[in-house]
């Protein structure tokens, strides 16, 4: 009986700052099950990460432990090709190739780009322009049916699509035309000190990180804010009750418990409880992944061989359609 092939599905992460846990209940917790119905390439996107000025030392720490976090969270490297960008060449010879089917007008109009720009009007450098060219690469590379994105992102996909077309239109059938993949999102998890917001790693006490130790997680738990008003009980109501509604989303995506169930196990007891206990039970969802990733961290050997592994896989597919594309512009073959 003939293998059903599986679809392919390519996502860069960029190891810009550290795992939160708005990205785990978020995104990451399911990403662990796409491996059984796609065969997943995920690279640490380092050399996007550049468009804004790093420390080195903390670039290459950020990498090598967001790799690690992935591992710990699920994403098996047997089953997964995890790699680092900068570790498959490809990414930038065929990102310099696309920069010249990529208009100036589109990339002017990128919504990242105005961001970024007027974020760090000190360093408006061509690679914050051009950027959408190598993300053209990084997804073209692969062949993939789907790339996972955001609603934010969906602008991407469709410049990707735009030069795809573009190129396939000056020498034939070269790339595959990807579709956005929108995945279903878990949880979606505020700040614990403004719970108006997002959690983000822009508002760092409102934010709980992977790697957090215990006791400053259950700090944070106890610090956030609830509500002004004088019941104090544990009531899911977003509008009236922001701050408490919000615990309850991050007790129920851990717990697995309903509102209704919530409710009723903090009936009376008021806020003095309820916090901490969303705090345990959050330090007990992250610990498995925590002391797996500081594992996999101390084992240097283990996480060497992994993005080794994953960038030899990488490439060799990433050479093929490398090579049919250089074959059609006119380069001579190597």
């Amino acid at each position: 009986m003939e293998e059903v092939k599986k679809k392919v599905m390519v996502s860069g992460i960029q190891p810009s700052g550290d795992l939160h846990l708005g990205n785990y209940l978020g995104a990451i917790k399911n990403w662990g099950a796409r491996a059984e119905e796609f065969d997943c390439y995920y690279f640490m996107a380092d050399m996007h990460t550049i468009t804004v000025r790093q420390t080195p030392a903390d670039l290459r720490r950020r990498t090598l432990e967001q790799l690690a976090q992935y591992i710990a969270c699920g994403l098996d490297p047997e089953k997964n090709t995890l790699f680092i960008q900068s570790h498959v060449p490809a990414h930038a010879e065929l990102g310099w190739v696309l920069n010249c089917y990529t208009m100036f007008g589109e990339l002017s109009r990128m919504t990242q780009f105005k961001d970024k720009s007027a974020k760090h009007a000190d360093n408006i450098n061509g690679g914050l322009f051009t950027y959408p060219s190598l993300m053209a690469a990084d997804i073209l590379l692969y062949q993939p049916d789907l790339v996972p994105v955001g609603n934010d992102q969906k602008q991407h996909v469709e410049l990707t699509r735009n030069i795809a077309q573009r190129f396939n239109h000056f020498h034939g059938d070269v790339f595959k035309l990807p579709e956005p993949y929108i995945p279903a999102t878990g949880a979606r998890v505020m700040s614990l000190n403004a719970p108006e917001s997002k959690m983000s790693k822009s508002m760092p006490d409102g934010c709980v990180f992977l790697l957090e130790k215990p006791e400053d997680i259950q700090r944070k738990f106890k610090r956030a804010i609830t509500d002004s008003d004088t019941e104090h009980c544990v009531r899911y109501d977003v509008e009236q009750k922001p701050g408490v509604s919000n615990l309850m989303s991050i007790y129920s995506a851990v717990t697995g418990k309903s509102y209704a169930e919530i409710e009723a196990e903090f009936d009376g007891c008021g806020y003095g409880k309820f916090k901490p206990a969303v705090g345990e039970a959050v330090i007990e969802t992250l610990r498995p992944i925590r002391e797996e990733a500081t594992r996999i961290l101390n084992d240097k050997a283990y996480l060497e061989g992994v993005y080794k592994a994953g960038a030899e896989k990488a490439a060799y597919t990433a050479n093929k359609t490398l090579r049919k594309v250089y074959k059609k512009v006119g380069f001579v073959a190597r």
